[in-house]
């Protein structure tokens, strides 16, 4: 009976959790695609345009640190409301503004949101979700998000013919209220008292100091913390590299959007299997051969010239990204002290995050000194590196 109960529990957990991500997700991929298009219409250049769209990342790189700081004073349950209503602002602004200034604070904003939205979701899920359901949840996380983005664009699709571009931003707002609203039915955490009595619950005595965390733990952060941003630099650079090698190739629009479409359907095939791997075998049977394969993948990027070889090198790089759903923030939850636990894993996102932007960058860089093949096999080479200082340093087991 109780174990029935506890696992009646979980299952509410898991559903007020991936319930807000779902929906802010198919925001977030509605709109994200359109944000240079409409800095475009809006009369901005094409570079104008392009900083426009990558303010979504280091508006996330600036606020992982403050959002730990949000997150340990209002709780992990009302920093996702909150996150979600000024996301819901900022998009609606953008629906009633015609400024481009106006767009790059909302995509600005929605980046900062972003960062409360995550850090508060993977703190919760830490504490509510048993350690040996752990990296399932956190991996089916990253598939829920995965569908989200991949939904959302079909949407805005739909919205954008219909009723026009700006349309799909109130669509974003519309569905940041919904998730809003969806979060307020999740449980509170053992121990802390609902509303604002758990509000002030949280302020009562000495807080955590961000840096004072980040000090205790350095040595965590500066081992396993550089592997998992080598290993998020990897993973982000697919979603660079692939379109652009396309185009290299002479290959059209439509045809490069299918192999990305077939990419991100093997990276959601996996992500349950991995996740399922990582609690039964441990981390380091999907850490390491994960971030082997995707380097693997874009070692032998430059020896692909036809749509043939092509498919399967994107499709090999979707599935080692699919079976590594979940792990970065499944290693931050393992690595947490109970202690500044919110403002432990802001640090452990700064590091994700940082890899998730200079991704890009690389390959930009790279490719404008050197071409596109030597890009490939420069960030082939970081993620052997990353093999290599993670198989060092990925715990063989997990304490609980």
């Amino acid at each position: 009976m109780a174990a029935e109960r506890t696992n009646q529990t979980l299952a509410r957990t898991l559903i007020a959790v991936y319930g807000p991500t779902v929906l802010a997700s198919i925001g977030f991929g509605a709109v994200i695609p359109l944000v240079a298009i409409q800095a475009r219409a809006l009369g901005a250049s094409v570079g104008v345009a392009a900083f426009i769209t990558a303010l979504t990342g280091i508006a996330q790189v600036i606020g992982d640190l403050p959002a730990g700081t949000v997150t340990d004073r209002i709780g992990e349950k009302y920093s996702i409301v909150l996150a979600c209503l000024v996301d819901a602002a900022a998009m609606a602004v953008v629906f009633c503004s015609g400024s481009l200034v106006v767009l790059a604070l909302a995509v600005f904003c929605h980046g900062l949101t972003g960062s409360v939205f995550g850090l508060a979701r993977q703190t919760y899920l830490t504490e509510r979700v048993p350690l040996g359901w752990r990296a399932r949840a956190m991996s089916t996380l990253g598939g829920v998000m995965r569908i989200g983005w991949f939904v959302g664009p079909l949407a805005a699709a739909a919205i954008v013919n219909r009723w026009g571009l700006t349309a799909a931003f109130a669509f974003a707002a519309a569905m940041s209220l919904v998730a809003a609203a969806v979060t307020l039915t999740m449980p509170t955490l053992p121990g802390e008292e609902p509303g604002l009595a758990g509000i002030r619950q949280r302020n009562r005595g000495e807080h955590a100091r961000t840096l004072s965390v980040l000090r205790r733990n350095r040595h965590v952060l500066l081992t396993l913390g550089v592997g998992c941003l080598a290993l998020q630099l990897v993973r982000a650079v697919r979603q660079t590299i692939v379109p652009l090698w396309c185009e290299a190739h002479g290959i059209s629009a439509a045809t490069t959007s299918l192999i990305y479409s077939m990419s991100m359907g093997c990276d959601v095939l996996l992500f349950f299997p991995g996740g399922f791997i990582m609690d039964r075998l441990g981390r380091r049977w999907v850490t390491l051969p994960a971030i082997c394969t995707m380097s693997i993948g874009l070692l032998v990027l430059p020896l692909t010239h036809h749509v043939g070889t092509i498919v399967l090198v994107a499709a090999l790089l979707g599935l080692g990204n699919g079976v590594s759903s979940g792990i970065i923030v499944t290693l931050g939850a393992d690595a947490s002290p109970v202690r500044g636990r919110a403002q432990f894993l802001a640090g452990w996102r700064l590091f994700a995050d940082s890899g998730n932007a200079l991704g890009p960058l690389v390959v930009s860089g790279v490719a404008s000194l050197a071409g596109l093949p030597v890009s490939a096999l420069t960030v082939g080479g970081i993620g052997l590196l990353g093999t290599w200082w993670l198989a060092r340093h990925v715990p063989r087991t997990v304490e609980a």
